[in-house]
């Protein structure tokens, strides 16, 4: 008898397993063939080929040249521009991001939302024509500072420096830091503060003992994202600098568009996989901080 029931158990558990894998993973087939041949399969590659010689076979000699000039400078300004403009444009977006969630009604709600949108997306050849428009030496903004005593290129600055680019930067990070933070405020419940109103507690309290340690987690992950944005942004900087400011992105184009020496046919490819490593220090955690703050706050 007992037999019997196993054995009438078995195709049981086997057909709810089916239906549970069709379920959950046949609707997503498409997007992880998607995922699988576009993302992981030419990262697979990469790291494949960034550890062969110009004769295929195993070295480490690419990533020996990696660490050197004037690639180790290349990943200095790149960490620099990317934790810089990070920093500056995470407060005041954050900020931003309170007073338009808390006091805005739902129309301004949704036009701050389509417009940072649209800025944060907006990079590359436009925002460089943008900028020298407006900020070139010729610019409209440049002539009416001049107007009025301030000639910004009476020094060494430009919008090819890495002062300029970071200024180019907080055009597309601050719109970046409003969408992604918005979200965290929007979990924060009207009834905590009114709970802690009721409890004693005044509104500098609330934000020191409720209000800003939930929200920090959230800070924290989207100034990781803004991170990795300016870390491995490419078309505006290529746009602008023109090859005089040393980044990972603009001499990884460099390398792959054949700008190498004949002993460096793979360097671009170990470049690259240095590059995914250092973006996914911030985009790990930006994923788990994101994942444990939505469960907390449900």
């Amino acid at each position: 008898m007992t037999f019997k029931v196993i054995e009438e158990g078995a195709p049981t558990r086997g057909r709810a397993f089916l239906t549970s894998f069709i379920r959950n993973f046949l609707p997503a087939a498409p997007l992880l063939l998607i995922v699988g041949f576009f993302f992981l399969f030419p990262i697979a590659r990469l790291i494949y080929v960034s550890f062969l010689s110009n004769e295929n076979t195993f070295t480490f000699s690419n990533f020996v040249t990696a660490t050197q000039e004037p690639y180790r400078t290349g990943f200095i300004n790149s960490i620099k521009i990317g934790l810089f403009s990070a920093a500056i444009a995470a407060f005041p977006g954050a900020i931003a991001a309170y007073f338009i969630e808390t006091r805005g009604g739902s129309k301004l709600r949704r036009t701050i939302a389509v417009m940072s949108g649209v800025l944060a997306n907006t990079g590359g050849i436009p925002l460089a024509f943008m900028f020298y428009a407006a900020l070139g030496i010729q610019g409209q903004l440049t002539k009416i500072l001049k107007f009025f005593g301030w000639d910004l290129y009476a020094g060494t600055f430009s919008l090819g420096s890495f002062l300029g680019l970071l200024i180019v930067y907080l055009y597309f990070q601050l719109p970046l830091m409003v969408i992604v933070f918005s979200p965290a405020i929007v979990s924060l419940r009207r009834e905590w503060s009114e709970a802690a109103r009721n409890l004693g507690a005044n509104q500098f309290n609330y934000w020191i003992r409720i209000g800003i340690p939930l929200l920090f987690p959230s800070f924290i992950a989207s100034f990781l994202l803004l991170f990795a944005s300016g870390f491995s942004a490419y078309a505006t900087a290529n746009a602008l600098t023109v090859g005089n400011l040393p980044l990972t992105p603009l001499q990884i184009g460099g390398l792959l568009d054949g700008n190498v020496s004949a002993s460096q046919l793979n360097l671009g490819k170990a470049l690259g996989v240095v590059m995914i490593l250092i973006s996914a220090c911030a985009v790990i955690p930006y994923l788990a901080i994101q994942r444990r703050s939505a469960r907390w706050q449900k």
